[in-house]
């Protein structure tokens, strides 16, 4: 049986095996430049052989490769997406009125319609009513007219006809929000001042507008 070789032989062997591309890999990786020089003295580098009666020098050198390629700038980051439209809707402040008797004194209210009052019809420039042709004439017992005693006339603006009169409200005005805030200040103050001296009835009425009035100035005053 013949003898097995060393291991060492076998390790060189391997790395003389590995080692040959590497080798004939840098052999292809060397270029062969040769310069000419002609009997003018120009000089001519080329890769082949110098012509006849040129003087000829070998020079061997790297073949250039190319360089690790430039890493690409990064994109720049895209613009955040715009954040979606708020809508905010803005509560209109509650409005009041101030209202005028006819006897000229005012009042505040959170209606536009003033108080009614009963006015006679010749205070507005009517006449007393009269009786339809006929009428005198008619039998004991008759039935009434109802377009002079029946149910009262219905008018436009807020009043109405009745048997020798009419109802009327009060003109109203809208105030400007500075002014109602001062009116709804003012009245926070005279509850807590009337507070104290209160009948425990009167204090639970006069707490619960204070909380209406706290909540209306902070909501339609900032206050």
């Amino acid at each position: 049986m013949p003898a097995r070789p060393p291991a060492v032989l076998l390790s060189l062997a391997v790395a003389l095996a590995a080692a040959a591309p590497c080798t004939a890999s840098a052999a292809r990786d060397d270029v062969r430049v040769y310069r000419c020089t002609d009997e003018r003295g120009r000089v001519a580098l080329r890769d082949s052989p110098c012509g006849d009666g040129q003087q000829q020098e070998v020079r061997t050198m790297l073949r250039p490769v190319d360089g690790v390629p430039m890493a690409r700038p990064a994109p720049p980051p895209s613009a955040p997406a715009a954040p979606a439209p708020q809508v905010v809707v803005l509560n209109a402040p509650q409005p009041m009125y101030r209202c005028v008797r006819p006897d000229g004194s005012d009042y505040t209210s959170d209606s536009s319609e003033g108080n009614p009052r009963w006015v006679p019809l010749w205070t507005l420039g009517y006449g007393p009513p009269r009786g339809r042709a006929g009428y005198a004439d008619r039998p004991v017992g008759a039935g009434r007219d109802p377009g002079i005693q029946g149910r009262p006339i219905v008018r436009p603006h807020g009043g109405w006809y009745g048997p020798a009169g009419t109802w009327v409200r009060d003109e109203c005005r809208p105030m400007p929000q500075a002014q109602v805030c001062g009116v709804l200040t003012e009245r926070r103050e005279t509850i807590r001042r009337r507070f104290f001296n209160a009948q425990p009835t009167e204090r639970a009425e006069l707490r619960g507008e204070e909380t209406v009035i706290t909540a209306r100035l902070r909501r339609d005053c900032s206050r």
